[in-house]
């Protein structure tokens, strides 16, 4: 028997079970003329996800961009040489002792919004609008929005969707100049297939807000979104290690003091990939080639191994885990994504923090304010010297200041800063003759404590889950597993385990190699796990000590339980690639336009209502209507009646929905909204 809608309210129909009817909100909020009274159209128990083939298009070149908290690069592969990954051109400037593969993720701005190259800049400082490190936004954000603003370090603001727009955009210029150097007959349009990356323990808003910016910047148009990808960063890392060889590892567990790597390089029996492997090592070519198969490593694991992928990034660490379905094929994650703010930037703030109790808090932040062109000057320095720290380093680290930061100084302060090195109760750091700030070694590593052991936390908290039992080998990757600071620790602390803890060489571009390998077969993922349970509220018939009375609802003597959940997909569940979870919905009048359904998540698989604590609104199933057409029914529907069937996606690295009305068999504009919260 069907339900019928409420009294007086405006809405649609859902196909669910023969009992249950969608509701717009919880009790407590006003229900109003945009609030949706549904009831089912098709009987149906809970139906199951049903799998799809995903249909992918094709493209000349993949170009990725990963985008960090402290830096951010790009790269690309033609679809004739997949193979051939190129990096970007090396960014020029900042000290000489960083490797300067990708460029620091901070944008400078006029008043008007405009970027500004920083370190070229002459110009009063005053009406700059700086930004830094402000990918961290999104994982604090609970309120995440289109109109979301980031607050520069003069205290002025900005739409946060405009400062990542620049950055995209500075990328994709520089991008497209290549592709037109290398290939001047490539097409821009339709030609690119563009692939961002995100941590994997980011939620739906913030992976929407950065389409919405890709959008904004140029890179692809919405008519054609299936030119962007979203890749998570720790799977990239993943689909790169696929393809290495065994000389290309790192292995922490066998090696000796000084270094080792893992096993003994194999011989290469023919010249053909000698000269393929003198330009994989060149250290003047940005142009990387990977197997056209699987690495060594990978053939020698087994259908059904399991292994960890530590990405640990400037701002998080993000670990997933991993199960091969089949030695040369395709993966299936196990647990859902997990990590946490401990990536490089902690020990970025630790400095910081340091600095302040030695020159006052109250002069970084003018400094930072005034002079950004200096500060970015000192956190590079300090980057520097920090990327060779280590645990049995011995001798003291030499910090620059720069000119304009000492001068800074003595102008605010009437002193030098020697003096406040003197006056400071910081006696570990000394200044130098050359005009250095002079650490010793052991202060360095303490600056890293405190993240290092938020990082060691998270890998043992996932490896004494019962999922994950049988781990045999962790991945170390992302730039802050340069450290070797970091990666004596995880070494130490998993050495008891038995757990093989592996790092690739050029560990920073790990994931920015794997993205475009993503780009070009973003299928290899192939059973993802649902982070959370999603679902609709709705109304059941109610049933006498089953339900509470406060949820008890008569409308025309029939009654009705309210806001309970219907779910979607439950969290922890495994969806793979390709599976649909279908609904149909009816417009609840003639001539309506737009359908609207409010989603709801939680962290709990066995939610009962809406209003359980811990159960919030998420977003909005959105159903754009063409009118239709003049006495039409729709098919297997009551007369009068408009079908529309909706099938979402929950096993891609985005939700994704796509629906048809079924009387003409044509698309329905659908999209669900993350932002409008």
């Amino acid at each position: 028997m069907l339900a019928v809608p409420e009294m007086g309210l405006q809405g649609l129909y859902i196909g669910s079970s023969p009992e249950r009817s969608p509701v717009p909100s919880p009790p407590g909020s006003p229900r109003t003329q945009e609030s949706c009274g549904i009831a089912p159209l098709t009987p149906s128990q809970s139906p199951k996800p049903e799998a799809r083939a995903p249909q992918q298009a094709s493209f000349s070149v993949v170009v990725a961009i990963d985008f960090g908290t402290t830096s951010s690069g790009y790269a690309f592969s033609f679809a004739s040489d997949p193979e051939a990954i190129h990096m970007m051109r090396k960014w020029e400037g900042g000290d000489p002792g960083v490797a300067h593969q990708k460029t620091p993720t901070c944008r400078c701005l006029t008043q008007k919004g405009a970027f500004h190259q920083l370190w070229l800049h002459r110009g009063s400082p005053r009406d700059w609008l700086y930004f830094e490190k402000f990918k961290m936004k999104f994982h604090s954000a609970t309120d995440l929005t289109l109109k979301t603003q980031l607050e520069a370090v003069n205290g002025k603001k900005m739409p946060a969707l405009e400062v990542f727009a620049h950055a995209l955009r500075f990328f994709r210029e520089h991008a497209l100049q290549e592709l037109r150097e290398q290939s001047p007959s490539l097409p821009e349009k339709d030609t690119v297939r563009w692939v961002l990356t995100v941590p994997a323990i980011w939620k739906q808003p913030a992976k929407q807000f950065m389409r919405e910016a890709a959008y904004l910047a140029g890179l692809v148009s919405r008519e054609n979104a299936e030119q962007l990808l979203i890749a998570l960063e720790p799977e990239a890392a993943s689909v790169y290690c696929r393809k290495l060889r065994l000389h290309q590892l790192l292995d922490l567990s066998s090696r000796a003091p000084g270094g080792g790597r893992l096993g003994e390089r194999r011989s290469i029996d023919s010249s053909f990939r000698q000269a393929r492997e003198q330009l994989r090592r060149s250290r003047h070519s940005r142009t990387f080639l990977v197997e056209s198969g699987v690495g060594e490593l990978w053939a020698e694991m087994q259908a059904g191994d399991r292994y960890v992928v530590a990405d640990c990034g400037g701002g998080t660490v993000d670990l997933t885990v991993h199960q091969l379905e089949q030695p040369h094929g395709t993966l299936k994650e196990l647990y859902k994504a997990s990590g946490g703010p401990y990536g490089a930037v902690g020990v970025d703030l630790a400095f910081e923090q340091l600095l302040c109790r030695i020159f006052g808090e109250d002069f970084i932040a003018t400094f930072k304010r005034q002079r950004p062109a200096a500060w970015v000057d000192l956190t590079i320095a300090f980057e520097a010297r920090k990327r060779t720290a280590g645990p049995h380093r011995s001798g003291a680290l030499n910090i620059s200041l720069p000119f304009s930061f000492i001068d800074f100084y003595r102008k605010q302060r009437g002193h030098n800063v020697e003096t406040a090195l003197r006056r400071s109760s910081v006696n570990f750091v000394k200044w130098s003759s050359q005009g250095m700030l002079r650490m010793s070694c052991e202060a360095m590593n303490e600056l890293f404590q405190p993240t290092v052991s938020g990082i060691i936390q998270h890998i043992e908290a996932l490896l004494a889950r019962p999922e994950v039992q049988g781990v045999k080998l962790l991945f170390l990757v992302g730039g802050f597993a340069e450290s070797a600071v970091l990666q004596h620790a995880v070494q130490a602390a998993l050495s008891a385990r038995g757990l093989r803890v592996v790092v690739p060489h050029d560990v920073g571009l790990t994931i920015l190699k794997g993205a475009v390998l993503f780009g070009q077969a973003p299928g290899v993922v192939r059973v993802r796990r649902s982070p959370l349970t999603y679902g609709v509220g709705v109304l059941n018939r109610f049933v006498p000590g089953r339900h509470p009375p406060e949820k008890l609802l008569v409308r025309d003597g029939r009654r009705w339980c309210t806001d309970v959940f219907e779910r979607f997909v439950a969290a922890e569940q495994s969806v793979a690639l390709g599976e649909e979870v279908r609904r149909s919905y009816c417009p609840a009048r003639p001539g309506q336009r737009r359908v609207l359904i409010n989603l709801y998540c939680c962290a709990a698989e066995d939610t009962r209502f809406i209003t359980d604590p811990g159960v919030r609104k998420c977003g909005a199933l959105s159903l754009e209507l063409e009118p239709a057409d003049r006495g039409q029914d729709t098919a297997g529907a009551p007369p009068g009646r408009r079908e529309i069937r909706a099938a979402m996606q929950f096993g891609d690295t985005e939700i994704k929905v796509t629906a048809i009305d079924v009387s003409t068999n044509r698309s329905v504009r659908a999209s669900i909204d993350f932002l409008s919260n």
